[in-house]
């Protein structure tokens, strides 16, 4: 195998053909059954590792391999956290066709129990995760990657789910925790049934914090407000150092949080600049945020609106932008407009290399320079990447960057 690459995959090649290999590491010489044929590569299972890696290690999680919701398990920590930095930087030199600087920082903590939300399927009175390339349900107990108190409301589904009274048209459920309540979200039902609150009673009885609207998450400093329909990160062990990484040497005047959420950049923003104005969409999360900068007594501008359109309108230049864009990332309208601000500290934050490396390569040809990178393990054993990337503009050409064709 030569090396690994986004999504979770590793990559060889066979007579100039691409073949691509789940559960593999680089430098290993293993066997496969080829079981999809594309034009430009092929997808095979693996069969066995003849001359396994000497970063190989036996997996925490008994389900790994059949369970889709890992992808490195079999891979020692540290390893995994190389392997993440070589494909950050690897994708980033292929679509943005650029290369990052030197100087990767790593951030990372505990690669077990830290996951603070999570979603589970139900099928046939079983409860797991989808298994690896389909959508048939592989049963789960407990799931090693998530928190001790996500791991009992779903050893309290398992009791539930016998029982007579269960909704057995309920497809998906969500776990939320600040590891004193969990929130219990349905997601998904047949035929989108609705479930009835005697349902969310019965859960309460074992699962505290069940029949909440919200929870109350402490984080970076503050308290903040997640109701059920708004996004926060899953990471319970490194949400403070992700919020220091993004927000390091930043102050002044006048700062925007695009893609603000409840406020985990907005409400620390406010302690740092006169000014701040928080952008985001969901109508669940604005109030959020509006609620918690409030209780917090922290003067925060909370804007419904989509970040082009509200950067489209500004006629004067902010000092500092953050973006947090979810996977499809900025965009050309967004990267269109931040080309034309060109605030003077543009940080971004993102879970996804291959839109990263787009809008990257578009605003550092536009004269934005990268100050710093920082890869903030939010996903371990699993192939997902979040990289906080500090940018400063220097006008039309940057100096400092390799640019590869």
């Amino acid at each position: 195998m030569e090396r690994l690459v986004y999504g979770g995959e590793g990559l060889a090649r066979v007579d100039g053909r691409v073949v691509l290999v789940p559960f593999v590491l680089p430098g290993e010489r293993v066997k496969v059954e080829i079981y999809e044929q594309a034009r430009d590569y092929h997808r095979a299972r693996l069969l066995e590792v003849l001359d396994p890696s000497p970063h190989r290690v036996q997996p925490p999680c008994e389900h790994f391999q059949k369970c889709g919701g890992c992808h490195y398990q079999h891979a020692a920590y540290t390893y995994q956290l190389e392997l993440k930095r070589s494909i950050l930087i690897e994708t980033c030199r292929r679509i943005g066709k650029f290369a990052p600087p030197d100087s990767v920082r790593i951030v990372s903590g505990p690669d077990l129990d830290y996951r603070n939300r999570t979603q589970f399927h139900i099928d046939r009175r079983k409860v797991g995760f989808h298994r690896v390339s389909s959508h048939r349900l592989c049963p789960v107990r407990r799931c090693p990657i998530s928190s001790p108190m996500v791991n009992q409301a779903l050893a309290v589904l398992w009791r539930m789910i016998p029982h007579p009274r269960f909704p057995d048209f309920i497809r998906v459920i969500e776990f939320f925790t600040n590891e004193n309540q969990v929130q219990v979200n349905v997601l998904e039902t047949r035929a989108d049934r609705r479930v009835a609150r005697g349902f969310f009673e019965w859960c309460a009885r074992e699962i505290p914090g069940a029949l909440e609207p919200a929870i109350e998450y402490p984080a970076a400093g503050h308290l903040f407000r997640v109701s059920h329909r708004s996004f926060f990160q899953v990471n319970r062990f490194l949400i403070d150092q992700l919020v220091d990484v993004a927000l390091e040497g930043a102050a002044g005047q006048w700062a925007v949080d695009l893609y603000a959420g409840v406020g985990l950049f907005s409400l620390p923003m406010a302690t740092r600049f006169a000014r701040v104005v928080a952008v985001e969409t969901s109508a669940s999360a604005i109030a959020d945020l509006r609620f918690n900068a409030e209780r917090a007594g922290l003067a925060v501008e909370a804007v419904r609106s989509t970040a082009d359109l509200y950067l489209s309108n500004l006629g004067s230049t902010p000092d500092f932008v953050l973006a947090d864009p979810p996977r499809a990332g900025l965009g050309r309208a967004v990267v269109r407009e931040l080309k034309r601000l060109h605030p003077r500290r543009l940080v971004l934050v993102s879970c996804n290399p291959a839109t990263l490396a787009r809008d990257l390569g578009a605003l550092l040809s536009a004269g934005y320079e990268v100050a710093s990178v920082s890869l903030v393990d939010l996903f371990p054993h699993t192939y997902h990447i979040e990289s906080v990337w500090q940018l400063e503009w220097r006008g039309d050409t940057v100096a400092t960057m390799e640019h590869t064709g």
